[in-house]
């Protein structure tokens, strides 16, 4: 019997093409998830809120001024017609025998004689009634039956006040009014009152205008800060760019500055940042390649030897004193590198007052053992300073093994110190080949040697940049003066000065 499986898979065949549609709404709501997180954004978002609540502000404290500025010369056109009817009235009063019969006389001529500004209403009123207005027909709010007018009648002084009104044809009430008299006994009011709608209506008019405008400048504003805001936050994204850009195999990325300010200065912070960072692996990079090649080079040679090693006893000796040197020379080489790690940290020094001339005798004392040279003391500073001694000791001492192995068997070499501006120096001068312009400032780095010397000895190139370390340990530095031909001047400077010593504490 034969039975046949069929397996069906639902996984899709190789030559099957797999597409992965996205909707619309999902693109649109990636596009505001990354909108919304970009800084533009939320500073434009910060911008349109401030310059909302500002237009908002403004808007009603615009309209308040607007209206006061309105009222204010409403109120002046009032005093100015009514200055002139008491001015005229005065007048007549004083040429002509005063009753109300002479009164209606005046009001009539005045009234037919004078023109006074728009909305403005001027009323004659005698013995409690109504007799004469500029117009026909008085608006409803100050009529005969209204109670302003009713309020107008009980009036036995001049008056000048604002009633403000419910409808918006009306507005606000202004008016001023003037007594008129017979033997001094008020007989009648002459009003001048205005209805502020009409001028509420333009005032209102020049609010839109402002808010259109306003509209518009807040639209123009918003577009124009976003569009700056690109071309202003570009630094900051170019280095957002460059630090993702930025790894160990490349660290050559700097950002472009354009112009000035905080994002420039951030910019030129950021290349500065990397200049050092790039140095530092660069510096880390080399010592480990030289300190690699330093600590090769006697481990081959011990690794060869030790498999050419023979059954003789004599060649096993002769192999094992060299092994041992070997050895030896690895553990001076590491005993420098720690040296010149330590000088990095705070307790590196021990300080100590150093009387200067007992300080110079015993270095001097220790140095003339290093070689069969013509060593001379030449100057003596006087006085104390603060160090630590063994390595300043050490300083003086390497400098001066450095002399013996560029200089022959009776070549001078001198020692000596002396008090310099706020400094005490002391120098170690040869009269040996000299070192070249190019190398003075090279063989202070690590593992460097000048490059028209031969090897002179079985250091790793540490000497001089353990030199440098240490006195700037102690806020001092190293100055080498030199010519090709005529030997080197090693100079060690350390400061004396309370505010340099502090530094170290």
């Amino acid at each position: 019997m034969t039975i046949e499986v069929v397996v069906k898979s639902s996984l899709p065949s190789p030559l099957q093409t797999q597409t992965t549609s996205v909707s619309p709404f999902a693109q649109i709501r990636h596009w505001f998830q990354q909108l919304n997180g970009e800084t533009r954004t939320r500073i434009l978002l910060l911008y349109s809120v401030t310059m909302l609540v500002v237009f908002g502000t403004s808007i009603p404290i615009f309209r308040y001024f607007l209206f006061t500025e309105v009222n204010n010369r409403v109120r002046d056109n009032l005093e100015e017609e009514v200055e002139k009817f008491e001015t005229a009235y005065d007048r007549w009063d004083a040429e002509t025998d005063n009753s109300v019969d002479a009164i209606q006389a005046f009001a009539d001529d005045f009234m037919s004689t004078n023109i006074p500004e728009d909305d403005n209403f001027q009323i004659v009123i005698l013995q409690n009634k109504l007799y004469r207005t500029n117009l026909a027909i008085l608006p409803e709010v100050i009529g005969p039956e209204s109670d302003l007018f009713q309020e107008w009648l009980t009036l036995d002084v001049a008056q000048e006040a604002t009633v403000p009104s419910n409808d918006p044809t009306v507005g606000s009430i202004i008016y001023r009014t003037s007594l008129l008299e017979v033997n001094d006994v008020p007989v009648g009011l002459f009003v001048d009152a205005h209805l502020s709608a009409g001028e509420q209506s333009e005032a209102l008019a020049g609010v839109y205008v402002f808010i259109k405008v306003a509209v518009g400048v807040l639209v123009g504003s918003l577009l124009l800060a976003w569009l700056g805001s690109k071309r202003l936050l570009q630094p900051v994204q170019q280095l957002s760019q460059t630090a993702k850009e930025i790894n160990e195999t490349n660290l050559s990325e700097r950002l472009s500055v354009n112009g000035s300010g905080e994002l420039a200065d951030l910019a030129k912070t950021f290349n500065t940042m990397m200049d050092r960072v790039q140095s530092a692996f660069d510096t880390q990079r080399n010592f480990i390649n030289d300190a690699s090649h330093e600590l090769r080079t006697p481990l081959t040679i011990i690794q060869g030897h030790l498999e050419l090693m023979g059954d003789d006893p004599e060649e096993q000796q002769e192999t094992l004193s060299l092994v041992m040197d070997e050895i030896g020379r690895m553990g001076r080489f590491v005993n420098d590198l720690l040296l010149l790690t330590k000088a990095e940290q705070p307790n590196f020094l021990q300080d100590e007052t150093i009387n200067a001339a007992q300080f110079m005798d015993e270095v001097y004392s220790k140095i003339t053992t290093l070689g069969d040279r013509a060593w001379e003391l030449t100057s003596t500073a006087k006085g104390t300073f603060v160090a630590d001694r063994q390595r300043i000791t050490g300083v003086i001492v390497n400098l001066a093994q450095n002399a013996v192995q560029h200089t022959q068997q009776n070549d001078m070499i001198e020692f000596g110190s002396e008090q310099v501006k706020g400094y005490v120096r002391f120098w170690v001068r040869d009269t040996g080949a000299g070192i070249a312009p190019a190398d003075q400032t090279r063989i202070f780095d690590r593992f460097a040697r000048a490059a028209n010397t031969y090897r002179k000895s079985e250091g790793a190139g540490l000497g001089l940049a353990i030199v440098k370390s240490i006195a700037e340990a102690h806020h001092g530095h190293i100055k080498l003066t030199s010519q090709l031909g005529l030997g080197a001047t090693f100079s060690l400077f350390l400061p004396t000065d309370d505010a340099a010593r502090t530094k170290r504490l």
